[in-house]
């Protein structure tokens, strides 16, 4: 989903929080199962809160990933361009979006993963 928003990267999270706590979104596990996952992937053109903690989430180990938790908002969200479950919706609605980081559209990078990733991705 795409939106236009005056809200600030915290404060647009909360309101996705919320919608999840409506629909009884329960937080037990990181990286588990969930009835409901709304995630903030981008905000237009800003990285959040700066490109060095970007950088520093963003080349984290995958195993730091699963165990490790931002204190805060990181925009745009550091493993986006490594998930075709993100990317692929992302190109039906968006795909001329460019990573303010990577310099690469989400078209472009969505066409570099893997085809099993993206044969994964079903509509539902």
């Amino acid at each position: 989903m795409a939106i236009e928003t005056a809200l600030d990267p915290e404060e647009l999270l909360q309101c996705l929080h919320s919608v999840e706590q409506k629909f009884s979104r329960v937080r037990k596990q990181r990286w588990g199962t969930r009835t409901l996952d709304l995630d903030l992937i981008s905000l237009g053109e800003r990285v959040f809160p700066d490109p060095a903690i970007h950088q520093h989430w963003r080349d984290l180990p995958l195993e730091q990933q699963m165990s490790q938790t931002p204190e805060q908002l990181i925009l745009p969200h550091p493993r986006m361009q490594d998930r075709a479950f993100v990317l692929v919706p992302m190109c039906d609605i968006c795909p001329e979006w460019r990573h303010p980081i990577l310099g690469k559209t989400a078209a472009e990078l969505c066409a570099a993963l893997p085809k099993s990733d993206l044969e994964a991705v079903l509509p539902l």
